[in-house]
């Protein structure tokens, strides 16, 4: 590939999303705040970095995916920062799960620099990220979506457009980790309930996950809940919490209350408080067995 794409936010999903598009021959420059993450990529062949606004090249594409708002802005708006270094036609591909008011708030400040803001946030964990497995909810203007597609196509097995509106993926990729972390505690809770009454939580996941549920998150989420396997953490519980929160903030500024966001954003908040926040969400189950007295 001719072009020189940036690549900002080296964690656990950001690494395999960037090996992707090395191996499909994309040249990268790849950057994040704690260097060492870069290596494996360096000896792939990325370029790595000491500044975000490095990795830009005017009138290109900067791909990021960070933890929250807060690393998401300060790569935008810093001094070394990508707003003013992407120039007029350049793209930034934002790729993490922030507040949709966030990525409203960044769209307009990238359209008065005459460049453009695509909001890609994605489902899926490491293991899915690797495979190129993700599924991607995008939105942003037509034409900035059609010069990213490509990329996306590399990094995921589908793409969900939901229009013009920079905001809108955020409003769905929240909806979705909120139906993700219903999901576990409406799990942990059927199958500490099977386990009080001495019946094998592990066979009640399979039978659930072969038939009345049938779909990865109740087959993937069902067995580590099951098997009670909260680590490594393939999507850490303060995580979750984090996006639990925007859920309930975007809900606050629409005037639709979230009753059960918020009781699952008091549970993630308890077992956060309590030293649990690296542990996998999927640890949510914790609070569950803790109060059945297991």
């Amino acid at each position: 590939m001719s072009e020189t794409i940036g690549f900002i936010g080296l964690g656990s999903m950001g690494v395999p999303m960037a090996a992707n598009l090395l191996a499909a021959g994309y040249r990268l420059n790849v950057h994040n705040r704690t260097p060492e993450k870069a290596q494996s990529l360096a000896e792939q062949g990325a370029q790595v970095v000491h500044h975000p606004a490095e990795a830009v090249s005017p009138g290109g594409i900067v791909i990021t995916m960070l933890a929250n708002d807060a690393a998401l802005e300060a790569v935008v708006l810093d001094e070394n920062g990508i707003l003013s270094s992407l120039g007029e036609g350049g793209i930034h591909l934002s790729m993490s799960t922030v507040a949709p008011a966030t990525a409203c708030r960044l769209s307009e400040l990238h359209q008065q620099q005459e460049s453009h803001y695509v909001a890609a946030p994605v489902f899926g964990r490491p293991d899915a990220a690797a495979a190129r497995k993700l599924w991607i909810a995008c939105s942003g203007k037509t034409a900035a979506k059609e010069r990213v597609k490509p990329l996306l196509e590399q990094m995921g097995q589908g793409i969900f457009d939901f229009g013009e509106d920079a905001g809108a993926a955020n409003v769905v990729k929240l909806t979705g980790n909120f139906l993700i972390i219903s999901a576990i505690e409406a799990m942990a809770e059927a199958f500490t309930l099977a386990e009080k009454n001495g019946i094998n939580r592990t066979e009640v996941a399979n039978l659930f996950g072969q038939t009345l549920f049938a779909c990865p998150i109740y087959q993937n989420y069902g067995r580590m809940i099951a098997q009670q396997q909260y680590e490594p953490a393939g999507f850490k519980l303060s995580l979750g919490l984090k996006d639990v929160t925007l859920a309930l903030e975007t809900a606050r500024e629409s005037q639709m209350p979230l009753p059960l966001a918020s009781l699952l954003h008091d549970r993630l908040l308890a077992l956060v408080t309590n030293g649990k926040g690296d542990i996998d969400w999927t640890g949510l189950a914790l609070k569950t067995a803790e109060e059945a007295g297991l």
